[in-house]
């Protein structure tokens, strides 16, 4: 069926949904050492501090606490992100991102007032389960892409998730510089905490992409694939076993793949915020900064390289390509001595990711059929999903007994897996 005139804009529309909504959901990255000082600390007051404040060093609980509250997100994200991407396959992609949205927003707006730990961990909980937004996204660029032109869509899929990378922690630490309760303590009352003002802008953020959403996104999925999609009944089993056994082998293969380089990658990625603080002494501000050093860099290879290279290379050649780049990096950031080499490690970690993730994506959806986007990109999704559930808290562990240099270590030997699954993938025909 031929694509409607209107592809590229679709397109853009897709694009700023993906990159406000990434926006908003990075603020907390450069948050998450800070955290322990309100949550776990004194200042907390609560039952988790004095468990744990009084048995281990205060820089390692917070690494703990990080790997278990990021870990809360992903595997709800695991655990729903399908059922997003089968209901959108059904209905339509466009009101499922209103619902998805309209409740992320809420989410963001509980975190202004979450003055205990446990409204923390309630907000994540509501933001883990309607995360499926971004699958739900990423299968309306499948739906308004050709096969010759979809590693492009997806390239585009990848700077919007750069650029959301580059500003969302960039805002988060900057903003956590306020603090509401300095002004006014009373608020405290109501729940207003430290981070009540990064919460707010993520909040911010979020209703605006529901607006954009409600005003601006036109449905791209056509009536005769949501009515095939209806017909199929979808696997009553659990969502672990639908992973694991795709028919399609190569969208398999790419799935296993996405699986152990986002284990890796989700462990090492998520530690950095803890590694800049012990070895460099950062502050949130830092953090922020040090994000948007590797958001600009993910911008340079999304935005041009893989849209240019990709039709031309094949994207299994460049996912070869940027496991490699990030096996390196890992590697140089076990042996760091200098803040310099650091940021050289940390250009060969964005090279990687910008290559790596638009690429394997497009692998998935040009290997899958029209009425099924939202099926396996929802799964490809769970597979990253459940890896990033496992790796903060396998980083963690092995970052709190091993330290630093055998936890990176560690990591690239993790990222010989994907390179052996990737290496009997086949990369699609296109069509002219």
């Amino acid at each position: 069926m031929p694509k409607a005139p209107s592809n590229r804009h679709a397109l853009s529309v897709v694009f700023l949904v993906l990159f406000i909504d990434l926006m908003g959901f990075s603020i907390i990255f450069p948050l998450y050492p800070a955290m322990l000082d309100h949550y776990l600390g004194p200042d907390g007051g609560g039952w988790l501090g004095e468990t744990f404040a009084n048995e281990r060093s205060r820089f390692l609980v917070t690494v703990l606490f990080g790997g278990i509250l990021g870990s809360l997100y992903s595997i709800l994200q695991f655990a729903f992100s399908p059922i997003w991407g089968r209901l959108s396959d059904r209905i339509g992609r466009r009101p499922v991102l209103l619902l998805t949205q309209a409740a992320t927003a809420l989410s963001y707006l509980g975190w202004v007032f979450s003055g205990e730990l446990w409204m923390l961990l309630a907000t994540r909980v509501l933001a883990g389960i309607m995360s499926g937004n971004i699958a739900v996204a990423t299968a309306a660029v499948s739906d308004v892409t050709g096969r010759d032109k979809r590693s492009r869509g997806m390239a585009l899929v990848g700077v919007a998730f750069a650029l959301g990378f580059l500003l969302g922690p960039a805002i988060g630490g900057l903003s956590a510089q306020w603090n509401w309760l300095a002004a006014h303590p009373e608020w405290a009352a109501w729940g207003i905490n430290p981070f009540s003002v990064p919460a707010a802008f993520a909040m911010i953020l979020s209703f605006a992409n529901l607006v954009f959403i409600q005003w601006g996104f036109k449905e791209t999925l056509s009536p005769e694939d949501r009515e095939a999609a209806r017909r199929e009944r979808s696997a009553t089993g659990s969502r672990l076993r639908a992973l694991f056994h795709i028919p399609v082998p190569d969208i398999r293969r790419a799935c296993n793949a996405n699986f152990w380089y986002t284990l890796s990658f989700s462990g090492m990625e998520f530690m950095l915020a803890f590694y800049v603080v012990e070895h460099f002494a950062y502050s949130a501000k830092d953090i922020g900064m040090m994000f948007l050093f590797i958001g600009f860099m993910l911008i340079l290879v999304q935005g041009g390289f893989v849209r240019r290279m990709g039709p031309k290379m094949g994207e299994k050649r460049l996912t070869l390509i940027g496991v490699v780049a990030m096996i390196i990096a890992f590697l140089l950031i076990a042996a760091i001595i200098r803040q310099s080499s650091f940021f050289v490690a940390l250009g060969f970690m964005s090279i990687g990711s910008g290559l790596v993730f638009p690429c394997l994506v497009a692998l998935v959806s040009l290997h899958a059929g029209s009425a099924e986007q939202g099926r396996y990109l929802g799964l490809f999704r769970s597979a990253g999903s459940l890896a990033r559930a496992i790796g903060p808290l396998l980083a963690a562990v092995a970052y709190y007994f091993l330290g630093s240099s055998v936890t990176y270590a560690a990591g690239a030997a993790v990222l010989i897996l994907p390179l052996m699954l990737l290496a009997k993938l086949r990369q699609p025909q296109r069509e002219d």
